[in-house]
């Protein structure tokens, strides 16, 4: 790791250990009644759920085929590969391996790496957005008092129906007039800075070269049709991973509208994925949120551990194992991909 991101890991360390410290007087963990959640939870809807992370990687390999088809067309299923090893560099390394995914494709295909990060970056782009629109609708239409602090979930709710709606016209406007919006953008950061100026208008013209992968309403149909469909995949693997911890009542009778708030808090623990203190920093957020849900310590942290190796950790072995067979070395590959980024970035 960079020297910023280890002093990111003791900041956090510290803070973590700080918290346990002045609040060990309320803590009452029974590490029988944690063993016992496990012990009683019903594995096979455990295995349901890694089942939906599974063929959401599958998902993943036919849209990224899709969205570089115009640069080059390759088999739906050939990239699956670069995803399962890629999310797995992520899971052990964090988020510096973001990049491992599109640097694979490149060397696989032969295609330039910037022409494959605005791959990337149209991808995220429609996860955001399915995200965002499956959380509201669900938060929306859930029924009166089934939801704790309705207001506020509510209103949630509505900003993100409200940000997915701008995220859509912002789509649509760099599509469009991507020159004219980089241009607006770069002339209004550079008031701020003039490096922060010319930054965002390279980023939102990478962006427009991004979506030119797609190139017919047709096209952006089926890449969003996929994307709702993987994130109702995710959600369906968190409501059934909930569920299956029979001996809590508050899980067992996991609702829909619950379990996006189990996804929003995981979400939100990921986005700053430090190596192994990431994964015990995701567990915290998620047994805090089913702990606001009316869950027991021992129950939430359970649940919320063993959400973490379905939908997170759980294609790790599958990914060390097909990078033996392909003769990848994670490590290196993502120092590899990560240094490839920064001269690009550079340049």
């Amino acid at each position: 790791m960079k020297k910023k991101q280890w002093i990111l890991a003791i900041v956090v360390v510290v803070a973590l250990a700080a918290i346990l410290y002045f609040e060990r007087g309320r803590l009452h963990f029974d590490f029988g009644v944690f063993r016992a959640q496990l012990a009683l939870a019903n594995w096979r809807s455990i295995g349901i759920g890694l089942a939906c992370i599974y063929f959401g990687y599958v998902i993943r390999a036919v849209r990224w085929a899709l969205l570089m088809k115009h640069n080059k067309k390759v088999p739906l299923f050939s990239l699956l590969g670069t995803q399962v090893i890629g999310f797995t560099a992520v899971a052990l390394i964090g988020r510096v391996a973001d990049l491992v995914r599109p640097y694979l494709v490149a060397k696989r295909t032969g295609l330039e790496l910037s022409t494959q990060i605005a791959v990337y970056i149209v991808e995220r782009l429609f996860d955001a957005g399915s995200m965002a629109l499956i959380f509201s609708t669900v938060i929306l239409l859930a029924p009166a008092g089934s939801l704790p602090h309705p207001e506020i979930v509510k209103k949630a709710g509505y900003w993100g129906l409200a940000l997915t709606v701008c995220g859509a016209l912002f789509l649509v406007a760099v599509r469009l007039a991507g020159g004219l919006v980089a241009g607006f953008f770069e002339r209004a950061f550079s008031l701020v800075s003039k490096n922060l100026g010319v930054a965002m208008g390279h980023k939102i013209r990478t962006f427009q070269s991004g979506l030119d992968t797609m190139r017919s309403f047709s096209e952006f149909g089926i890449i969003t049709a996929l994307s709702l469909g993987m994130w109702l995949l995710i959600s369906f693997a968190y409501l059934e991973t909930s569920r299956a911890f029979v001996a809590s009542p508050q899980l067992a009778s996991m609702t829909l509208g619950k379990c996006m708030l189990l996804l929003a808090a995981s979400g939100g623990a990921s986005i700053f994925q430090l190596p192994i203190l990431g994964w015990f920093t995701q567990i915290a957020a998620v047994a805090a949120t089913l702990a606001g849900l009316g869950a027991a310590p021992e129950a939430a942290t359970a649940c919320a551990a063993t959400l973490l190796l379905v939908t997170f950790l759980g294609i790790a072995p599958i990914g060390l194992v097909w990078a033996r067979f392909e003769h990848v070395s994670i490590r290196k590959i993502a120092s590899e991909s990560e240094h490839a980024g920064e001269q690009l970035g550079s340049e």
